[in-house]
This record gives structure tokens, sequence and C-alpha cells, in this order.
């Protein structure tokens, strides 16, 4: 696998997440606005690798917090600050990452989808993007404009769709030569330029945890 590299800028994420995973890139926002606008609460913003997020996400409430590799359970601050961010002690929903490049925000998420209920508000600064692939293979993309959500589709069906066709407001087509998401993360490559890299979205980056209510935890 091709990981985060010029030719590969997006694609390998397919790779990498291979269970699901949600890319979201909102054009003009702070890593932290972007968690902001999807409901988090600063102050319950917590950095985390993926591998913290992913230990997270995986253990069972009745788990000793000495099973957490990447926490120091004698460190009360730390835990504190976990707590009350909606981390521990019941696994949250989701737990989404965020970072920044090339004038965008990008969020990652490893199993859930909460960034694409906020689509809209992640385009008022210009355009936001969703990119969704679920454990059992399906797939799905949002746009959205200024504040406006402009199109929902699955690649490859295109009688699965909301608002308006991908090829008249993107100009993206899928011609089947690929996974749907792995297709449209190509286009994204192309049209914007992007190029992240693997080694940044393993590293920490802010986080927020999201329960099964659709609000941020804690």
């Amino acid at each position: 696998m091709d990981r985060g590299s010029g030719e590969n800028g997006l694609r390998w994420i397919a790779d990498a997440y291979d269970t699901s995973f949600t890319l979201t890139l909102g054009e003009g926002l702070s890593p932290v606005e972007l968690l902001r606008r999807v409901g988090a609460e600063e102050r319950h913003i917590v950095p985390l690798t993926r591998f913290a997020a992913y230990s997270l996400l995986l253990r069972d409430e009745s788990d000793h917090l000495s099973d957490l590799d990447f926490l120091d359970w004698e460190d009360t601050a730390a835990v504190g600050r976990l707590t009350s961010g909606g981390f521990l002690p019941t696994p949250p929903e989701t737990i989404v990452r965020a970072g920044s490049v090339a004038g965008w925000a990008y969020a990652l998420e490893e199993f859930g989808c909460r960034t694409d209920t906020r689509i809209a508000e992640l385009s008022e600064r210009g355009r936001a993007f969703v990119v969704h692939r679920d454990a059992r293979g399906s797939h799905h993309v949002g746009y959205a404009l200024h504040g406006e959500v402009v199109t929902w589709f699955e690649p490859g069906l295109p009688h699965l769709l909301s608002g308006v066709p991908a090829e008249e407001s993107l100009g993206f087509v899928d011609d089947g030569t690929e996974v749907g998401d792995v297709a449209f993360l190509r286009f994204l490559e192309n049209q914007l330029g992007i190029y992240l890299p693997y080694e940044e979205t393993e590293a920490e980056l802010p986080a927020a945890a999201f329960g099964f209510s659709g609000r941020t935890v804690g």
C-alpha cells in the first residue's frame, strides 16, 4: 500500500481503514472549528492518536484503565480529561479526529459517520465533502457549498441520489473501474490537489467523543 504519497494523497485511506471509515473535508476551517461545527464543545476536545482512539472505541466498560496501553492510568489529570470529554468510562459511539491540510480541515472516523449530519454547517466558508464506507462495504458521498447541501449519492448507483447529480454538480463520473469510494477519493485528489500524509493522521490530533444520542458525551 502506498500510504499518503503525492500520487496517492487520499486513496490510501480506503486501505488503511479497511473495515469502515469517514473522511470529511471542510474548506477554510481549522480543526477545532470543524469539531465545534459537528457538535463538540471545545473544553471537551482532547488530542489523541489513531491508536488511542481505536483503543477507546473497542474497550469494554468493565476493563481496567491499565489495559489502555497509551494511558498512564495513575495520571489523574489525563484520566479526568478523558472522562469529562466522554471518552471514559463508557466507550463512545464514535470519535472524530481532525487536522488541517492546504486550506482545509479534515476529519477521520474509524467506524462512525457523525460528520455527515453537519455537512451544511461545514460548508459555510466554501465547500465540504463527506466520503463514508460502512462495514458492509456500502458507501456514500455528500457535497455541500456555502451552507447548502448540493448532493448525496452512492457512486455506481445513480438511482440512490438526493440532490443534483454528481456529474452535473461536481463533474464526477464513476466509470466502474474502481470501488466507488476509492474512485471519489481519486477525484478529490485530482480536483483539490490534497496530499494527506499517513504519518500525520496516525499521530495526535484534536479529537471529540460522541455518544449514541448524537451529542457530545460528558
